[in-house]
């Protein structure tokens, strides 16, 4: 077991760019139930340092190498029970490196049903191919005349048995079968051509009508739109080889390959018959399998990237900058429906709620002033959150209309972004937060608290609603849950909770709790009143002391008995802290936010047998600023006035807008015409980018130019270049354009255009789901 243990820390580090013994700590902390986050924060001096992403790695290969292991178990004795267990075949499935390979080596192994080979064997044509393989010199038919029988009517079914048999030693040889997937991982073309009957009805999928692309560099987004495709009966997909050289078929390469592996050369008639059989055996047996192996490869490879696309751009929104805790109001915008208010105050709390109806039919803008202005003004309003679908700049500029009638100080109105708002108002949590409470009003809570706190109201929505993914349809649900939860976790618990206003489905994401020990707290929280210290949670019915370990550093008591429990510094370093406070001759309270006095310590001094530099560096730094949050401070996009529809866009223009969504082929904005606009990967800068994350994230204020709309199709192309942006250097699969307010819709690939700004789109791919809706 530990030698199994080194051998899985020592592939894991080469992997995470880690020594073996840093993987070796993380393990075994991991394994011992500490959760990623508790490892990156509070025992850096254990796993040398090793950052979340690094843990979140080595954890999910750590799975597949267990995994593999025990499949490997399985197949040795599986092997050894037959009694064909060697010790060359041992050593081979003891080096497999992965599951396929692995596979490989079981496939002459693994128990199946009759093959044709088996029942040619069992007629006795076992020696007959052996004859052929060995005596290349003799006519087949000549040999096979021996072994007629009356299970074997005649020459040709003698022949046809030896071929079977023949043909399955090639296609069971693993060595072989590896070496040819290689070549075609390196050589093959992914090939998509249109179903003969449905160029109308697939008319989205016409970049991929007759298409091909090397295999090796099949981009995500084009993967999983021809896999789409595929699923909706539009599109055939194939692996083809190239043509061989010299006007050979394209198969010659591999049939050589099969060829060679057995010595199948020259003119003799044993070898005229064997080089037959490869190419059948590759034309009926490998070349199918191989093609459904690489299909699977491609799938896997585009979900995870697919998956790490989502994830990135969850985290982004999750920690995007917080407005703080003022006094909001949130609309949801409607036209027929009305518009719905709810007032909350600057801890959250619901105080007011309504719905005006300043638009047709009723167009009561009188009345619609007047009750906005009463709740402004008995609630002391700070902040107008804006819900940006349906309807969200006619209602932005019906509050301008209002603000501008109101004395100083007046609110400030932010356009926000509702996705998943209704996932949420719809949901067993908002039913029990808000019982008497109409639906479509929690919609508008949700925009007023998300503004004011984005992670806190968010961590509320299953990360898959949220919307920010590519294809997040297409791939597998499972990982792509388990990738998600994973960035809430980490967000959260980088962000850190207040213990005393904290919810529910926050608490339950703060490591080392869940959903049951969040509703103790909380149910304690109610029967007792706030925290007073972090030790009190110990009272907490069913959390223990290593719960507490797991999640003590990352929940916050403003104002309570012990100043320290206010920051990030673990109750258990609190010797530390204190002999640091000591040192410099001041009340903890006093030092705090001294950044002069703290940053003229010597962190050396104050390390120990179980406390190294690195944590004593952490919390000198804890108490220079004590509970900071890593999110960026609170900014808003401001929308051009008179740019409120697409047809209002003009070339040239310069706007500014919030990035809504990144993928692989470039960035969404908001621009406020109820329509993203595309940022090719092309167009983020006056350089080469091949990561559009380098550049932007979800939630960012940028600047950007308009270079084309199309009214017709409702796209809208820009740039972020100074250099005056221009054709796009690339060409690729189509985008379904985001709208605001729409359904959420997977998303997928329109025809393409000649223009410059239709070669801009033909890069983006069909992932851009539009936002959740009513």
């Amino acid at each position: 077991m530990e030698q199994l243990q080194q051998r899985h820390a020592a592939i894991i580090g080469q992997e995470i760019g880690a020594g073996a013994g840093q993987v070796l700590a993380a393990i075994k902390l991991l394994d011992e139930g500490a959760t990623v986050p508790f490892v990156a924060r509070y025992r850096k001096e254990v796993t040398g340092g090793l950052d979340d992403t690094q843990l979140r790695t080595l954890s999910e290969r750590l799975s597949y190498l267990r995994e593999l292991d025990q499949r490997r178990e399985t197949v040795l004795n599986s092997i050894r029970e037959q009694g064909k267990l060697t010790e060359d075949l041992e050593k081979a499935i003891l080096a497999a490196s992965t599951k396929a390979e692995l596979e490989d080596l079981y496939l002459p192994y693994k128990p199946k049903r009759r093959t044709k080979a088996q029942i040619a064997r069992e007629r006795g044509l076992g020696p007959l191919a052996d004859a052929i393989l060995e005596n290349r010199a003799a006519e087949p038919a000549k040999l096979a005349e021996a072994y007629i029988t009356d299970e074997v009517p005649d020459v040709k079914a003698a022949l046809d048995g030896a071929r079977d048999i023949v043909s399955e030693l090639i296609a069971e040889n693993a060595e072989l079968v590896g070496k040819l997937r290689a070549y075609m991982k390196e050589y093959g073309v992914l090939r998509s051509r249109v179903v003969e009957g449905k160029e109308e009805q697939g008319a989205k999928f016409s970049d991929y009508f007759d298409h091909a692309e090397p295999w090796a560099g099949v981009p995500s987004h084009r993967a999983l739109a021809m896999f789409r495709g595929r699923n909706e009966e539009i599109l055939s997909l194939d692996i083809e080889l190239p043509e061989g050289e010299g006007g050979l078929p394209p198969s010659a390469p591999v049939e050589a390959m099969i060829c060679a592996a057995y010595g199948i050369a020259g003119a003799l008639p044993g070898d005229l018959w064997l080089r037959d059989v490869a190419a059948w055996t590759w034309r009926v047996k490998l070349s199918l399998r191989l093609v459904l192996d690489l299909m699977g490869d491609l799938r896997e490879r585009a979900e995870e990237e697919a998956i790490r696309v989502f994830a990135r751009n969850l985290k982004d929104l999750l920690l995007a900058a917080p407005a703080g805790s003022r006094p909001t109001m949130g609309l949801d915008p409607g036209i027929r429906t009305g518009v719905k208010v709810a007032v909350v105050d600057g801890t959250g709390k619901l105080l007011a709620t309504t719905t005006i109806y300043p638009f047709q039919p009723r167009n009561d803008v009188a009345g619609a002033h007047a009750e906005l202005t009463k709740l402004i003004f008995q609630h002391r309003v700070e902040l107008i959150a804006i819900g940006n679908g349906t309807a969200s700049r006619e209602t932005e500029r019906f509050v301008a209309d209002l603000l501008a009638k109101l004395p100083a100080p007046k609110p400030t109105k932010v356009i926000v972004s509702e996705a998943g708002a209704s996932v949420y108002s719809a949901s067993a949590l908002a039913a029990s937060e808000f019982p008497d409470l109409d639906v479509s009003l929690r919609g508008a809570v949700s925009i007023a608290r998300r503004l004011q706190d984005p992670l806190a109201e968010l961590v509320k929505i299953e990360p898959k609603s949220i919307g920010v993914g590519q294809y997040q349809h297409d791939v597998d649900q499972f990982r792509l849950a388990k990738a998600l939860d994973a960035v809430v976790e980490d967000a959260v618990n980088a962000v850190g909770v207040d213990l005393n206003m904290a919810s529910v489905p926050l608490l339950a994401r703060v490591s080392g709790l869940g959903p049951t020990l969040a509703e103790a707290i909380v149910a304690y929280r109610n029967a007792n009143g706030a925290f007073r210290s972090r030790m009190d949670l110990l009272k907490v019915p069913r959390l223990g002391q290593r719960t507490f370990e797991q999640c003590a550093g990352f929940l916050r008591i403003r104002d309570g008995d012990e100043p320290l429990d206010a920051s990030a510094v673990h109750p258990e370093a609190y010797d530390v802290a204190r002999r640091i406070v000591a040192a410099c001759g001041r009340d903890v309270r006093s030092l705090m936010g001294d950044s002069a006095t703290l940053r003229a310590l010597d962190p050396r001094q104050f390390t120990d047998e179980r406390f190294g530099l690195p944590t004593v560096k952490d919390i000198i730094a804890e108490l220079e600023k004590p509970g900071r949050d890593p999110r960026p401070a609170f900014r808003t996009a401001a929308f051009a006035e008179g740019v409120e529809e697409v047809k209002d866009l003009r070339p040239g223009m310069v706007l500014e807008g919030t990035v809504t969504n990144v993928a692989a082929f470039g960035a969404f904005v908001d621009i406020g015409v109820h329509q993203d606009g595309l940022v090719h990967v092309s167009q983020l800068a006056d350089r080469f980018v091949k990561d559009p994350h380098d550049v932007v994230k979800a939630g960012d204020i940028v600047k950007v130019r308009v270079l084309e709309v199309d009214l017709k199709r409702n796209r809208i192309s820009l740039t972020m270049r100074k250099d005056g942006g221009g054709e796009p250097r690339e060409r690729g699969a189509a985008s379904e354009p985001r709208q605001r307010g729409s359904s959420q819709k997977q998303a997928s690939a329109p025809k393409p255009s000649q223009s410059a700004f239709g070669a801009a789109f033909s890069q983006a791919l069909a992932a851009a789901s539009a936002k959740n809706r009513k």
